[in-house]
């Protein structure tokens, strides 16, 4: 039986690498154009997706969430040098986020979340996980846009397309 989830995960760590290897292939400089979109820049972008998931990392590995945000709130505005770096950061990030998979007995079970902007609500570790990949599909499209704004052409990175590119493996056997 697929679970869910950790399906979704694979997905987001996918995506992101593909997303990444488009980027790879550009002129270096693309990272740092400016242009008139959610974020000044896409190194902006990805910096903003890499401190939400660590954010979202250390909530469901036990901190508070205002915690979090205080520990992360640096990385938002973090820019890395290099696409190469961004891929180091998002794959050492996706290790720990597999580990933490592989200790799991119940994403279903609930935390208290406390978020500062919304308030207090029980949620379960599997609606994080889904929130997390829905973030970063948001802004991987922001990122899609920027490409294009810049006069390059993005690549595909839908779940629909990982269905065929990502290697399938029993889920008993596969790791995270």
């Amino acid at each position: 039986m697929t679970n869910h989830p950790i399906e979704m995960f694979k997905y987001h760590t996918w995506a992101n690498q593909t997303i990444l290897g488009r980027i790879k292939e550009l002129p270096s400089s693309v990272l740092s154009q400016e242009v008139n979109s959610s974020f000044p820049t896409i190194a902006h972008a990805l910096s903003h997706i890499y401190a939400v998931d660590k954010m979202w990392y250390l909530v469901v590995t036990g901190t508070g969430m205002p915690e979090a945000l205080q520990v992360t709130q640096q990385l938002n505005g973090s820019i890395l040098h290099s696409v190469e770096e961004y891929a180091h950061s998002f794959d050492e990030l996706a290790g720990q986020y597999r580990e933490w998979f592989r200790s799991q007995t119940d994403l279903e079970q609930t935390i208290l979340l406390d978020n500062p902007y919304a308030g207090i609500r029980h949620t379960r570790l599997s609606e994080i996980v889904l929130h997390l990949v829905n973030h970063g599909t948001y802004h991987r499209g922001n990122v899609s846009t920027m490409l294009r704004q810049l006069g390059h052409a993005s690549t595909m990175n839908d779940y629909a397309l990982f269905w065929y590119q990502a290697p399938r493996q029993d889920e008993m056997t596969s790791e995270v």
